[in-house]
């Protein structure tokens, strides 16, 4: 991908991630947005809100002289505008839907972009891509990544945690539906557990010391959640593997899933992974 194609498909990016903020914003906390409507592509139940922010998003794609394969939550895949996708767009158009209808202030958008080389023959992988935006809509605190070229968070280039000491960590987790039994070693060795239900913004906090480290141990993790997460923790030199220390090369898709441990630094790392190994 050449400067100008980063610079087209960044200010793209944007544009759909504020139109979608606009478009979701009347059903924050309300009633409305909370609606059952249908199943995502994913086979989870999709709120009225999710429609919303989906719909937005495809709106603004379709708008652009640029043809794409979206890969998105609700929808699942589909190629948009004329000819050849140019390339692979992973979105998550409002992770943390259920803070969003409950007015919790962790709630946002994710997206990533991969581009498809001209000669490319078999599906694409999260290693692929190329840029990364999440952005936390209750607090406007805006991520972003380009593979080999570092992270920003709001314009400023982000500091993991140098903790060595796993007893001093601020662990955010997934432990919905898991039995606590499973993760209580790792939950004793560390000073705090945040758990926040929005997984792309609190891979993101690790990125910029807010976090030290987050988990995700059930091996059902979507990739479209973490896809552009991902990069922007590790070009802020923080590290992402799954559960067994394995680097992550699940295929874009809706239906890709994955265990994951982001960290803030090698030392932390290893020690979350030695204690996870004992986990069944």
């Amino acid at each position: 991908m050449d400067e100008k194609d980063r610079e087209f498909w960044t200010e793209t990016c944007q544009e759909l991630i504020k139109e979608s903020q606009n478009a979701i914003s009347p059903l924050i906390g309300s009633l409305e947005g909370s609606e059952i409507v249908k199943t995502g592509a994913d086979g989870t139940p999709t709120m009225y809100i999710d429609i919303v922010a989906e719909k937005k998003v495809i709106e603004v794609l379709e708008s652009i002289d640029k043809p794409l394969t979206l890969i998105s939550e609700e929808i699942g895949q589909v190629n948009l505008g004329k000819g050849q996708p140019e390339v692979v767009m992973v979105v998550d158009p409002l992770d943390g839907t259920s803070n969003a209808v409950k007015n919790i202030p962790a709630y946002g958008i994710s997206v990533a972009v991969a581009p498809i080389p001209t000669n490319q023959k078999g599906p694409l992988t999260v290693q692929d891509i190329q840029m990364g935006f999440v952005k936390n809509y209750a607090t406007d605190d805006f991520y972003a990544a380009f593979k080999g070229q570092g992270a920003l968070v709001n314009g400023k280039n982000p500091t993991p945690s140098s903790k060595q000491d796993l007893s001093q960590i601020s662990l955010g987790a997934y432990v919905y539906r898991m039995n606590m039994g499973k993760v209580e070693k790792l939950c004793k060795s560390v000073r705090r557990m945040r758990i926040l239900g929005a997984v792309a913004i609190e891979i993101s906090y690790v990125a910029d010391g807010t976090y030290d480290a987050f988990v995700d141990v059930r091996d059902n993790l979507r990739l479209v959640d973490l896809a552009a997460a991902k990069l922007i923790l590790e070009e802020s030199g923080g590290i992402v593997t799954d559960r067994y220390g394995k680097a992550l090369n699940g295929k874009l898709n809706v239906m890709e899933k994955t265990s994951m441990i982001a960290t803030c630094n090698s030392v932390i790392h290893q020690e979350i992974v030695r204690i996870v190994e004992g986990i069944k």
